[in-house]
């Protein structure tokens, strides 16, 4: 070995670890996260682009970003719904469900995260029809969000026909994995509702095997549990899809242990 070859190794070795520190992080300093998933679809209609320019901003539940968060500093629930009991719902789709929710439970504050900006848009305008002033929307990854979310703030939460991720090999993309559970289970108060709807029954096993594992109990006590919607269900446009392909609904209540 020559005289030099040790230095050069200790140079390779401080490279490859700088290569590999940027490569966990983004340039704001959040952690690498893989998204999978489209962030926006069509064209967006007119009136579309006039709810995001205009109410969007108003309806943030605070500094949630990286960027604007870099020491993600918890949100302050109590100030953004004056107190109320604050639940969550993740990945809200075109928002009937939330803005039904949210109409239903006036004396409630709902978080939605969506990151596909078209479901987004179509929620601003339920919200706008609804006239519900009781929704906070996070529009990006729930990951984002749960990290500043309060440990033990949310009374309960929603995943309603997530992306199923079909194929085996992407199973880990699913939000039903120690990834999201974990993070989840940090922000729900000690026998806060967890519910989960979905018709592909490879989602029902990993949820019955998954969300157990981070904290939480299943609470059905016979098949009509996971047969019937719950009481204060809408049908949304997945699962009106579901049924028109002829795909089984499943409705899956856990409880927060603790």
């Amino acid at each position: 070995m020559s005289g030099d070859q040790k230095p050069r190794d200790d140079q390779t070795k401080t490279a490859r670890t700088a290569v590999a520190n940027a490569a966990d992080k983004h340039a704001s300093g959040a952690p690498w996260r893989n998204f999978y998933g489209r962030f926006k679809g069509k064209t967006l209609k007119d009136s579309q682009k006039r709810y995001l320019d205009e109410d969007l901003a108003s309806l943030s539940p605070g500094a949630v970003d990286w960027d604007v968060n870099p020491d993600r500093t918890p949100l302050d629930l109590n100030a953004l719904f004056g107190g109320k009991d604050a639940w969550l719902e993740i990945g809200f789709g075109g928002g009937e469900h939330l803005v039904h929710q949210a109409a239903s439970n006036p004396d409630v504050g709902i978080i939605g995260a969506e990151p596909f900006i078209n479901g987004v848009a179509m929620l601003l305008g339920k919200i706008r029809k609804a006239g519900a002033e009781n929704i906070a929307v996070h529009p990006g990854d729930a990951r984002d969000l749960m990290d500043v979310l309060p440990e033990a703030s949310i009374s309960r939460a929603f995943l309603l026909y997530p992306d199923p991720w079909p194929k085996a090999r992407h199973h880990r993309r699913r939000f039903v994995t120690q990834e999201h559970l974990e993070p989840l289970a940090r922000c729900l108060k000690p026998g806060a509702i967890f519910r989960v709807a979905t018709d592909i029954p490879d989602y029902v096993r990993q949820t019955l095997e998954e969300v157990p594992k981070a904290g939480f109990e299943w609470l059905a006590e016979g098949p009509e549990d996971w047969r019937q919607s719950w009481d204060d269900w809408i049908s949304t446009r997945y699962e009106q899809k579901a049924l028109r392909e002829g795909r089984t609904p499943h409705y899956l209540t856990f409880r927060r242990l603790g």
